[in-house]
């Protein structure tokens, strides 16, 4: 092949290039507004009394000295509305249960031997709002059995793109964005005939060094059946019953909420 051959050949590959550019940015400009998109996933999951799913979640961890090291856990999550939900989660770090019963919220450490509960009001959202008032507590992912998700998503994330299509796993999903000051939201949600999140990564921007939290969700299952004693925490031999520690004394000490390392 000659040099003037080669020549052509590259520069036919450029043209091609550059004559798909404009068609790609035309598909992503036709793409269907990131808020319907979210409505129908919230819609859906409202739609489930009963479902469960497993996450493998990665989160960037910033030492003192400014060096930012990851760490795992996996989840699973059982949730039975109005009034139920489950979460496991175990990792290098982490081993906790919680449990949510209609009338208290148990959150047990595994490792350190140790729980505490709290009396909460009779459905999921409220009993999560009070935890989190009160006492800083959040468990990751939980916000996905909250009635009010749509909600949420759409007064606390104001700036959205929709990135098209892409996979995860395999799954072609919707690419959605959301932006704050503070806080990217990267959402992946199935663009088949169930509207599931598949992947979430949380960037915090003004934090140093950007840390990101990262879940993979899979093994959804809409159509799980669960008993009630599924949801409700057996105080097992050994183990010390503590408080939980107010939100405004965790804070007065700068010690971090008792479910930092599941958060989100």
């Amino acid at each position: 092949m000659t040099k003037s051959s080669r020549s052509l050949i590259i520069l036919s590959l450029l043209l091609a290039s550059t004559a798909m550019a404009p068609a790609t940015l035309a598909q992503q400009n036709a793409s269907p507004q990131p808020d319907k998109i979210v409505r129908k996933m919230c819609d859906y999951l409202k739609s489930l009394q009963q479902f469960s799913y497993r996450a493998e979640v990665t989160y960037d961890a910033v030492d003192p000295g400014g060096q930012k090291v990851q760490h795992t856990f996996d989840m699973e999550t059982f949730v039975r509305r109005p009034d139920r939900l489950r979460v496991n989660a175990a990792g290098d770090m982490v081993n906790k249960q919680f449990f949510f019963n209609r009338k208290t919220i148990t959150l047990y450490d595994k490792s350190a031997k140790m729980y505490a509960s709290l009396d909460v009001p009779p459905d999921i959202e409220a009993a999560l709002d009070k935890a989190h008032k009160d006492f800083n507590l959040r468990v990751a992912l939980t916000d996905l059995a909250s009635p009010k998700l749509y909600d949420h998503l759409s007064r606390n994330f104001p700036d959205s793109r929709n990135r098209g299509i892409d996979k995860v796993r395999g799954v072609s999903c919707h690419y959605l964005v959301f932006d704050r000051q503070d806080v990217q939201v990267e959402l992946w949600i199935d663009a088949g005939g169930n509207p599931l999140p598949q992947k979430v990564v949380i960037t915090e921007k003004t934090s140093p060094q950007s840390p990101q939290w990262t879940a993979l969700l899979n093994d959804w299952n809409v159509s799980s059946k669960f008993d009630d004693s599924l949801f409700a925490f057996v105080v097992p031999a050994g183990v010390q019953k503590i408080n939980f520690l107010p939100a405004q004394k965790a804070a007065a000490s700068g010690q971090e909420p008792e479910s930092a390392k599941t958060r989100r």
